[in-house]
């Protein structure tokens, strides 16, 4: 009935109560020696570097734990405020069609002054949103919001200066949605 994992065990073998008694005071006395020598008694010094280890790890989870919970608030915001994104990209020729018809409809008339409220109403809506057009002509050319279509020899203009807007570009906050379509002088002066 031996048990490798369990040493203290004590066998009855048919001997006295006072071989039995004396044995288990040697195992008793086996036990209390081994328990001394394997796990000494922790000194000032090593409860103390513990004690740091444990505060350091954990100011470390809790500093972690801030900016992971920042890092989800930014980009829970940044969801919410480029949701649209999609929506309002479907929406620009729209915008797109709505310049064109009132480019080529004469200023004066009924159908006129009702395309331009319901343009508006609607530019205002998507404005809200945090749309904003690129449209200023006469700046030097920014591959960044710009996209040149056409150029034209102009001598009498600085080279790469954006000369017309054939389509207006947008930005939806501070991302740009879509670049502008642009005309671009080359041959002017540098």
């Amino acid at each position: 009935m031996s048990d490798d994992n369990d040493s203290y065990v004590l066998e009855d073998n048919g001997g006295s109560v006072e071989d039995i008694e004396h044995e288990m005071e040697l195992a008793a006395q086996e036990a209390a020696e081994g328990t001394k020598s394997a796990d000494p008694a922790p000194t000032a010094e090593t409860v103390d570097s513990e004690l740091r280890d444990v505060r350091d790890r954990y100011l470390r989870t809790l500093a972690d734990f801030e900016n992971y919970r920042k890092r989800a608030d930014r980009e829970k915001t940044d969801f919410f405020k480029y949701a649209l994104a999609g929506t309002i990209k479907d929406l620009l020729p729209v915008l797109d069609n709505f310049d064109r018809a009132l480019e080529h409809a004469e200023q004066g008339d009924d159908f006129h002054k009702g395309v331009l409220l319901i343009y508006k109403q609607l530019f205002d809506v998507l404005r809200r949103h945090g749309l904003r057009p690129i449209e200023e002509g006469g700046v030097h050319f920014d591959p960044n919001i710009h996209e040149a279509v056409v150029t034209e020899q102009n001598p009498s203009v600085t080279a790469h200066t954006v000369v017309a807007i054939l389509q207006k570009g947008y930005y939806l906050h501070d991302r740009l949605l879509r670049p502008a379509l642009v005309k671009v002088a080359v041959g002017g002066p540098e």
